[in-house]
């Protein structure tokens, strides 16, 4: 988590060496090229079975390209390389090797899984900006491709705790749709999953479509 933090820090800190959010080449300019992510995640179309999802949060944080269509800029696409850490608090019980089924059960006290991936995004962006505003109005609608880097699960019964990582069901490569809306710093962010977090693998005979949910804040910095 350190590592998480230290990270996060060094993205912020760029923002005190920028006396304005817009970089003017000729007339042209490009925006808002550092993001950071924070997220409170959730799991939508869990099983029946295993209920709502416990306390789960995420950080992100990457370089986009902006390129603008036009002269003015308020119209952009933006291509991007990210890093994205994830932690859910859930009730499946997760299983190690080529099983193609998982389980609950009551008495386990603790279910955490740990996520670390490389994200592509894409973003059609539209701004209330020119080269020398400095706030303005943001509306950022994309696409998201994700990699899982590791996948750890660890959850606590009463015989002891039980710990792996690299699940083999673990679907490594998802995808998802996002939103980023707001004006100034502080922006709005939806992830919606597309891609379900399991692969051909199933609970009580049904299949795990479980899909990665996101709410929270995006902060943009030259």
């Amino acid at each position: 988590m350190k590592y998480i933090v230290s990270f996060l820090m060094f993205f912020l800190s760029l923002q005190l060496f920028s006396q304005k959010d817009s970089l003017q080449l000729g007339d042209k300019y490009w925006e808002d090229q550092l993001y950071i992510d924070i997220t409170y995640n959730l799991l939508q179309d869990q099983p029946d079975e295993i209920g709502r999802t416990g306390f789960s949060y995420g950080l992100a944080a990457g370089y986009m390209k902006d390129i603008p269509f036009n002269r003015k800029g308020k119209t952009a696409i933006a291509l991007g390389l990210g890093y994205n850490y994830d932690s859910f608090s859930h009730g499946l019980k997760v299983l190690e090797g080529s099983v193609e089924e998982y389980e609950t059960e009551a008495d386990i006290t603790s279910n955490k899984i740990k996520l670390h991936n490389l994200e592509l995004p894409i973003q059609f962006r539209w701004r209330s900006s020119d080269a020398n505003t400095y706030s303005f109005w943001r509306f950022y609608a994309g696409f998201k491709v994700s990699y899982n880097i590791s996948n750890n699960f660890r959850y606590d019964l009463p015989s002891g705790q039980v710990s792996f990582s690299n699940a083999e069901k673990y679907n490594k490569w998802q995808t998802g749709v996002t939103l980023s809306a707001g004006y100034g710093t502080f922006n709005f962010h939806v992830y919606y999953g597309l891609s379900p977090m399991f692969k051909d693998v199933s609970l009580n005979g049904k299949s795990i479509d479980s899909k990665i949910v996101k709410l929270g804040l995006s902060f943009y910095l030259l």
